[in-house]
C-alpha cells in the first residue's frame, strides 16, 4: 500500500505531505482544486511520462517521493532483486525528480534506476484506472489484451509457443518476399554485391592487421627521434659516460664492505643485481641500435595499406572487423541470389512447414482463448449485476484473422443493454455510465489476480447516481478489502463508504495558487457530503440525509467485512 507521499513544487502543489490508510481513500473537492493533480503526481512516481511543465513555475525542480509498504509475498521483491535493489522489512520507496530542464531522476530506495525499471517495478505497485481507459475499453484493439490478462496464467505458455512459430514464419515469408523481387531489381543487387564482394576480398583483409600497420607506420614514421633516444642511452650506459663502469665500482666496494659488515649484505646484493640488469640492457641497446634501419619503400606499401583500410571502412563499416563481417555477409546473399531457383524452393517447402505449425498452434491458444472468454463473460456478467445491469448480457465474439505476432484472433466486446435488442460492439451501444460500470467490473475481475499494492480510480463513477452510484461504492469498498483504494469521486454515496476522506482545497497566497489536502473528521465530512449532494446550501435535512447515508455505509461495510471474514 501506499503509506505515505511527498510532492514539493509540481504544478500547482507547493508541498504536500500525505499519510494515506489501508482500505478505501476517497478524494474530494471542488473542480480544479487539484485531485487529478495528485494522481498525475503518483503516475509519474511509478513511471509515467514526466515533462518539465509539471514542474512549478518559478522553481528549478518538482520532487515527488512515495513510501509503499508491500507483503512478504509480493511480486516486486523478486523484481527488485534483479535489479539489485534490496527491500528490508516491506518497504520500498520511490522517489523521482523533474528538473525545469527537461531532466528527470529516478530512485528506488535510495539506488538510481532508468526511467524503464521504475515503470516496470511501479506498475507492480499501483494500478491506476483514469478516465483515458474508457477510450481504450471502447477500442476493440485493447480487447485481445484484457482477455489474455484475465487468464494469463493459462494462456500465457500457449503465447509464447505461438510466438516461437510465428517469429521463426516470418522470417522465412520475408527472406522469400525478398528473393522473390523483380528481376531488374534482383539483377542490379546482385551486380552491386558482387562488386562490393570483390572490392572487399581483393584487399584480403585480416583481423588485427590494421592495428599492426599503425604501430609500424608510427615506428617508421619517428625513426629518426626513435634512433637518437636509443643511441643516447646506449651511450649513457656504455660509452663516454660510462654509467654502467661506474655501477660496477658501486658494486665492487659494497662487495668489500659488506664482507666486513653483513647487514650491508642486502644492499650490496641489490647493486648487484642492478649492474647484471644494465649489462643485459646494454647489450640488448646495441643489438637495438645495430638492427634500426630506415625503411621508405616500407613505409609508403603501409601507408597505401591504410589508406585503402579508409577507403573500405568509410563504405562498408566503421572497423576492418566490421568489413570483414559485412564482406562474409553480402556473400552469403550472392551466394544465395546465384543459386536463386533452388533456394526459393527451399524456402517455399520451408515456409509450409512453419505455416503449419503457426496454424497449429495458432488454433490451440484459440481455443483456449475461447474457454476463457466463456469464463470471461459469467464474471463480468455477475459484477454486472451487482451494479444493477443485471439484463445487461456480454460477450466476447472472435473472428480469425491473418498471422501476426498475437495470435490469429480478432477479438471485440460486445454488449446487449436491453432485452430484444441485438448485440452491439461495446462502442456503439455503452453509455458513459455503462462503460464507466463495465470500467469497474474488469477492475475487481483483475484485482483478485493482479496483486498490485494500489488501485487507483480516476472518477470511475462518471455518468451514474442513485442506487448505481451506491452499488458502485459498495463494489469499490470491497477492492479495498484487505487492500488499498485510492478513489476521485464526485458522487457522496461512493464517497461515504471510505475509510478515510481527504478533502483537496486551492487557495491564493502571497499572489500564487497552491494546493491544499486535509483528512476530514465526522463533522467535517459530514459538511462535505452535505455539499456534494445539495451544492453550496446545506439545511438541516441534508445533514440528516448525510448522516443516515454514513450510517447505512457503515452497516453495509460491516456486514460486508464480517462476510468476508
Amino acid at each position: 500500500m501506499l503509506a505515505e507521499l511527498s510532492i514539493k513544487q509540481f504544478a500547482i502543489i507547493d508541498e504536500l505531505n500525505i499519510t494515506f490508510k489501508r482500505g478505501m481513500t476517497v478524494l474530494t473537492g471542488e473542480t480544479g482544486a487539484g485531485k487529478s493533480i495528485l494522481l498525475d503526481a503518483i503516475g509519474l512516481l511509478v513511471g509515467g511520462r514526466g515533462s518539465s511543465e509539471f514542474v512549478r513555475y518559478g522553481q528549478d525542480k518538482a520532487e515527488i517521493e512515495g513510501l509503499f509498504i508491500v507483503e512478504p509475498d509480493h511480486p516486486i521483491l523478486e523484481a527488485a532483486t534483479q535489479y539489485g535493489i534490496e527491500i528490508e522489512e516491506g518497504t520500498v520507496i520511490l522517489r523521482r525528480d523533474l528538473h525545469s530542464s527537461g531532466k528527470s531522476v529516478c530512485r528506488v530506495n535510495g539506488k538510481m534506476m532508468p526511467l524503464s525499471t521504475l515503470r516496470e517495478l511501479g506498475r507492480l505497485l499501483v494500478d491506476i484506472h483514469g478516465q483515458h481507459e474508457h477510450q481504450h475499453l471502447m477500442d476493440a484493439e485493447y480487447h485481445l489484451g484484457i482477455l489474455d490478462s484475465f487468464a494469463e496464467a493459462e494462456l500465457a505458455p500457449l503465447l509464447e509457443l505461438y510466438r516461437e512459430a510465428y517469429v521463426d514464419w516470418k522470417n522465412v515469408a520475408d527472406e522469400l518476399k525478398r528473393l522473390s523481387q523483380s528481376e531488374q531489381e534482383l539483377a542490379q543487387r546482385m551486380d552491386l554485391l558482387a562488386f562490393q564482394t570483390n572490392e572487399i576480398e581483393a584487399a584480403e583483409l585480416k583481423v588485427g592487421e590494421e592495428q599492426a600497420l599503425t604501430e609500424e607506420r608510427n615506428e617508421l614514421a619517428n625513426f629518426e627521434r626513435i634512433h637518437q633516444h636509443v643511441r643516447l642511452s646506449y651511450e649513457a650506459v656504455a660509452d663516454e659516460a660510462k654509467g654502467l663502469d661506474q655501477i660496477g665500482i658501486a658494486m665492487r666496494e659494497m662487495e668489500e664492505a659488506s664482507a666486513l659488515s653483513t647487514s650491508l649484505a642486502p644492499m650490496a646484493e641489490t647493486i648487484s643485481n642492478a649492474y647484471f640488469l644494465l649489462e643485459d640492457a646494454k647489450f640488448q641497446l646495441r643489438d637495438q641500435l645495430d638492427s634500426l634501419e630506415f625503411d621508405p619503400i616500407r613505409l609508403d606499401e603501409i601507408e597505401t595499406r591504410l589508406a585503402l583500410f579508409q577507403q573500405l571502412k568509410r563504405k562498408y563499416g566503421a572497423t576492418i572487423d566490421e568489413v570483414i563481417t559485412y564482406g562474409e555477409k553480402i556473400a552469403d546473399e550472392l551466394k544465395s541470389m546465384t543459386n536463386r531457383e533452388e533456394h526459393l524452393q527451399e524456402l517455399s517447402d520451408r515456409l509450409a512447414q512453419l505455416e503449419q505449425k503457426v496454424r497449429t498452434s495458432g488454433l490451440a491458444l484459440s481455443a483456449a482463448r475461447k474457454q476463457a472468454a466463456t469464463e470471461l463473460e459469467k464474471a463480468i456478467q455477475r459484477e454486472l449485476k451487482e451494479l444493477y445491469m443485471e439484463k445487461t448480457q456480454f460477450e466476447v465474439r472472435f473472428k480469425e484473422g491473418p498471422f501476426k505476432a498475437d495470435g490469429l484472433d480478432q477479438v471485440e466486446f460486445y454488449m446487449m443493454t436491453n432485452v430484444g435488442e441485438p448485440f452491439k460492439p461495446l462502442a456503439k451501444v455503452a453509455s458513459g455510465g455503462e462503460l464507466s460500470r463495465v470500467m469497474l467490473a474488469l477492475k475487481s475481475i483483475f484485482s483478485r489476480t493482479v496483486g498490485v499494492a494500489s488501485i487507483i480510480f480516476d472518477e470511475v463513477d462518471t455518468g451514474v447516481s442513485g442506487r448505481v452510484a451506491q452499488a458502485m461504492g459498495e463494489k469499490i469498498f470491497r477492492l479495498s478489502v484487505g487492500s488499498q483504494v485510492l478513489c476521485i469521486t464526485h458522487l457522496a454515496q461512493v464517497a461515504a463508504m471510505a475509510d478515510q476522506h481527504l478533502y483537496i482545497t486551492k487557495t491564493e497566497t502571497d499572489d500564487r495558487t497552491k494546493t491544499n489536502v486535509s483528512t476530514l473528521g465526522h463533522a467535517e465530512r459530514v459538511d462535505e457530503l452535505g455539499r456534494m449532494i445539495a451544492g453550496a446550501q446545506m439545511t438541516d435535512l441534508t445533514k440528516q440525509h448525510v448522516e443516515e447515508l454514513l450510517t447505512m455505509s457503515l452497516q453495509l461495510k460491516r456486514k460486508f467485512i464480517e462476510g468476508v471474514s
